[in-house]
């Protein structure tokens, strides 16, 4: 039976609701939920000691339920004569206090300041259909009509959906009205019954809205509130504030139906950011959900909830990586809830409580109704991060130096730029050591940890220009500082090394100094300087570098080449690295680049500026080290691949000799290795 009508225009017409209730008969129509799912929301606003007007009472159950638990001053009005003549016989015995009549709400009859109530379930938006002027002059009436019935410190309380026009008109009309306004969510209405009549059969949620304005007799200030989460009400200056957090929420809602309704797998992944009620600037969480084609596996949904600090690890910050993690859990849909900084979590039961019906609501639909959702995580803790400094550079902005706990309770020391707070920027792992002139062990920067895999592969090839060089000595450029990490390994690993490192940004020079453990002397200087600008200088007064390292990200995240900037490999640039490592010296670059055409322009001008290029792609990240270079030695293959080999044992043996404690052996570069040209 189709009780829809063919157009919204439908929805204003007497004709259309005549119809509609005689096809019906007795039985109710709630599209928005019944008492038991809006009560939370009326009995906050809704006494029983109001004079109640139930506007567009239609044959909804509403007022006979509010009548049932008290509420016996209760008139109810609507523009169909069948459906009226339905209500006043078939509650003529048991309500006999109840009145019905029929009448239009944009034309009422009542005397003025009669109700101090006036309840609305649907009806607002029965009548604004569309935005034509005879709509919206419609619409207009009906809001005068209830401040007109309305008596001082009277409410209107409207259930809506709250398309987007009708909200605007309500948030221009009640405030200039001085009506105090105020949104708020009715979570449990809207919800899908899997009924033939209802417009959510699929199981999909509408997302139902109370609208309460309250009539003052003179405010000189707007009084705007909204309520969207949980009972936490806030108080917001602007209309489009209460505009924007409803779109939020009925677009969240929109990809929890969708979720619900089918499977993503194949697809990319959806990815939501929740925010607590009192920090609209700050995601509390994010989630990532992915399907994937079911299989036998643990169940058809669950969460894992990565611990703090652990969020960057390529397994929870990539989707490839998110990806390994599903199928490692072997779950159907799988939602992956990342914790963010500047919040604080007490413990993992809390996290799973807070985020319930968060998860609840992604489910798909099969998932039956109460089932226990399984929580996945590493450990049975949210994880520890501590900030210990934050400050702001003048070139890249708000930073902090934080600490977390990983694997094993082991502590790391992260730089994060919160203008990219996905990447750590630098990290260092701390270890318990005496230091001078203190008698307990204190937390000290290890320095043979290196964060990056790449700087292990970097440091090979300053390995690789050592042993190339005659001459004993080492001279080597690292453009780009970060926490210092690289600088500080080879400095502690290759003692026959000289260091310069150049960094644009004085204040991370000072972070790597204070917090990362970067230790200046003789050895190791930092020149605060424009990278490009440094190799031009050195070129033209003909300084020489056994190797010359580029270590430096973009900031510019819109290209496919996050490192290096696309800036540092034009050829005039090149052509002053070429300079600087003369016939015999080394030129490595550590390449980030996801865009296959900018890859292959970077390798046709390494060629341009060296007669011998070749690359290794790192496994598991998506960083490739090339290593150019003129020199004769390295004219065949072969001899690329044992001269690396050897420097790779070189590595391996001295960070043994001193004591440094390398996590990563250096792999079979042979394996690896391809040659771009010889």
């Amino acid at each position: 039976m189709n009780l829809l009508p063919k157009s919204t225009a439908d929805f204003g017409s007497t004709e259309y609701w005549n119809s509609f209730f005689r096809k019906r008969g007795k039985q109710a129509f709630e599209w928005y939920g019944e008492y038991p799912e809006l009560c939370t929301q009326l009995h906050q606003y809704i006494k029983p000691k109001d004079e109640i007007l139930v506007v567009g009472c239609g044959n909804s159950k509403l007022s006979m339920d509010l009548y049932d638990v008290g509420f016996k001053k209760i008139t109810n009005i609507d523009i169909s004569p069948v459906v009226i003549k339905q209500m006043q016989e078939a509650n003529r015995l048991n309500r006999p206090e109840m009145t019905w009549n029929q009448m239009d709400a944009t034309a009422m009859t009542f005397p003025n300041e009669t109700f101090s109530v006036v309840l609305d379930k649907g009806t607002l938006d029965a009548l604004f259909t569309d935005e034509s002027t005879t709509v919206v002059t419609m619409v207009r009436n009906y809001f005068a009509e209830i401040g007109r019935v309305l008596r001082p410190a009277g409410r209107y309380v409207c259930i809506s959906l709250l398309q987007e026009h009708i909200l605007r008109e309500v948030v221009s009309h009640f405030p200039a009205a001085h009506f105090m306004l105020r949104i708020v969510r009715c979570p449990e209405a809207g919800k899908g019954r899997g009924t033939e009549d209802a417009p959510n059969a699929d199981g999909s949620s509408l997302v139902v809205f109370a609208i309460v304005a309250t009539k003052l007799k003179n405010m000189p200030l707007r009084v705007l509130e909204v309520g969207l989460a949980g009972s936490h009400i806030e108080r917001v200056q602007r209309p489009e504030e209460i505009i924007a957090a409803v779109a939020a929420t009925q677009k969240a809602a929109m990809v929890c139906n969708g979720l619900a309704r089918g499977s993503i797998a194949g697809m990319a992944e959806v990815s939501l950011d929740l925010f607590s009620p009192t920090d609209k600037e700050r995601p509390r969480y994010t989630i990532h959900v992915l399907d994937q084609a079911p299989k036998r596996g643990n169940g058809k949904y669950a969460a894992f909830i990565v611990p703090q600090g652990r969020e960057t690890e390529w397994l929870f910050a990539t989707p490839a990586g998110r990806r390994k993690l599903q199928e490692s859990a072997k779950f159907d849909r799988l939602a992956i809830v990342t914790l963010h900084r500047g919040h604080v979590y007490t413990d993992l039961e809390a996290v799973k409580a807070e985020l319930a019906e968060s998860v609840k609501s992604l489910a798909p639909q099969q998932v039956l109704q109460g089932a226990s959702i399984p929580y996945l995580s590493i450990g049975a803790e949210v994880g520890r991060r501590e900030t210990i400094h934050t400050g702001r550079s003048e070139l890249s902005g708000e930073y902090v130096v934080e600490e977390i706990a990983g694997e094993n309770g082991r502590l790391f020391r992260r730089l994060v730029f919160l203008s990219n707070q996905a990447v750590v920027q630098s990290e260092a792992a701390l270890k318990m050591a005496r230091v001078r002139g203190s008698r307990a062990p204190q937390k000290v920067i290890d320095a043979g940890y290196l964060a990056c895999q790449h700087h292990l592969f970097m440091t090979v090839g300053v390995q690789l220009a050592a042993n190339m060089d005659a001459t004993g000595s080492c001279p080597i450029a690292v453009v780009g500082l970060g926490g210092g990490g690289l600088c500080t390994f080879i400095r502690e690993c290759l003692k026959k090394t000289t260091i310069t490192a150049v960094e644009i940004d004085p204040e991370v020079e000072q972070i790597a100094v204070k917090y990362f453990g970067l230790t200046l002397d003789a050895r190791l200087q930092v020149v605060i300087a424009d990278g490009i600008q440094f190799l031009a200088d050195e070129a033209a007064r003909g300084a020489h570098y056994s190797a010359l390292l580029f270590d430096v990200d973009s900031k510019d995240a819109s290209v496919g080449m996050s490192c290096p900037p696309a800036a540092f490999l034009e050829r005039e640039v090149l052509a002053n690295v070429r300079k600087l490592t003369g016939d015999c010296g080394l030129f490595v670059l550590n390449l980030v680049c996801r865009n296959e055409a900018l890859r292959e322009t970077t390798v046709e001008g390494l060629k341009r500026a060296y007669r011998y290029v070749l690359s290794y792609q790192l496994e598991e990240d998506v960083n490739e080290i090339f290593y150019c270079t003129d020199n004769e030695q390295l004219k065949e293959v072969t001899n690329w691949q044992e001269l690396l080999r050897t420097a790779a044992d070189d590595v391996n043996k001295l960070a043994r000799k001193e004591k440094l404690t390398l996590e990563q052996e250096l792999v079979d570069l042979s394996d690896f290795i391809t040659a771009l040209k010889i």
